[in-house]
């Protein structure tokens, strides 16, 4: 399928897709860090999730504090979409490598989520130091993991904390490291 309609349903499915994505993604970060589930954002990405993962959960359990059903509806979701989009532009491409593009981009996404949540942190910092609202209540948890230690690596300088510029090269790093070469290993399957 060419054209515009063809970019239109790519679009839609890239767009669709995406968002639930997303925020099947929120939900297994702030599942990870422990967020506090009360705020009225948690709230809403459980509502949003729970339809779907509650059936899987009774096949999949948690482990290591990993919720394994969550990550098997993110794979499962990036792999539908990955196949569709494939299959709108009348492209072949092998099972496994799509399944190892699927895994490259939940990578790629927990990493991006990660670097605009710490940006937004930073941002707010400067903005409204010292303030609270709910949002900003879940990107501090979903921030702090990473955060933390980095502090305790890198001091702050003269009142200034340097922990997330250091914590933004490590996560560009996985990127480099990790989606790279899944990419790649992808490319070589397909």
């Amino acid at each position: 399928m060419g054209g515009h309609v063809g970019n239109a349903a790519t679009f839609l499915i890239e767009t669709l897709f995406g968002v639930y994505i997303f925020i099947v993604m929120l939900r297994l970060l702030l599942q990870w860090v422990r967020a506090d589930f009360y705020n009225p954002l948690s709230q809403f990405i459980v509502r949003a999730t729970q339809p779907v993962l509650a059936p899987m959960r009774g096949v999949l359990p948690s482990v290591g504090g990993i919720d394994l059903a969550c990550v098997s509806l993110l794979v499962a979701l990036q792999f539908v979409e990955l196949w569709l989009i494939a299959g709108l532009l009348g492209h072949g491409v092998a099972v496994v490598a799509l399944l190892v593009l699927a895994v490259a981009e939940i990578v790629q996404l927990a990493i991006y989520v990660f670097l605009f949540s710490i940006l937004i942190q930073v941002v707010m910092s400067w903005i409204n130091p010292g303030s609270y609202n709910p949002m900003l209540g879940v990107v501090h948890s979903l921030n702090e993991p990473l955060l933390g230690p980095a502090r305790r690596i890198v001091p702050p300088i003269g009142g200034l904390d340097l922990s997330p510029i250091v914590v933004m090269i490590g996560l560009q790093l996985v990127g480099i490291l990790v989606v790279g070469p899944l990419r790649q290993i992808a490319g070589t399957l397909g």
